[in-house]
């Protein structure tokens, strides 16, 4: 089985992609920037507020899949400056408690819209 998964409740896809595909027992999100679903706009403020919105746009995908963050088992995240890395684990680990799943970080040279953060997931539907 294999369909789209699309919601309000996060940033629509400005490109020939989906927010998240399920593949059988698997939800593959696209990588989530900090953008506001209501505005369509970059949040403001630095690492911290845009990995939470970042992290807050990948909890809306997999709500509308009918799953929570407890039910990620991968994420990757990229961020234009590794040096920004404990602000974003801080914020990180307010998503992932009790669980964590496996992740990678990197620093890439850009990321869309001068975003500081995107993140990406893969969950387990149960």
């Amino acid at each position: 089985m294999r369909k789209a998964i699309n919601t309000t409740k996060a940033p629509a896809a400005i490109g020939p992609y989906s927010q998240a595909i399920q593949v059988d027992s698997l939800v593959y999100t696209s990588g989530q920037i900090p953008i506001a679903p209501a505005t369509g706009a970059l949040v403001e403020g630095g690492i911290k507020e845009q990995t939470r919105q970042a992290l807050l746009n990948v909890k809306a995908i997999l709500e509308e899949a009918g799953l929570t963050m407890r039910d990620v088992v991968k994420t990757t995240v990229f961020m234009a400056d590794m040096n920004h890395f404990a602000d974003m684990n801080a914020v990180y680990a307010e998503f992932f408690t009790g669980h964590c799943p496996a992740r990678s970080a990197v620093a890439v040279k850009t990321l869309p819209k001068g975003a500081l953060v995107e993140i990406e997931a893969i969950a387990v539907v149960s």
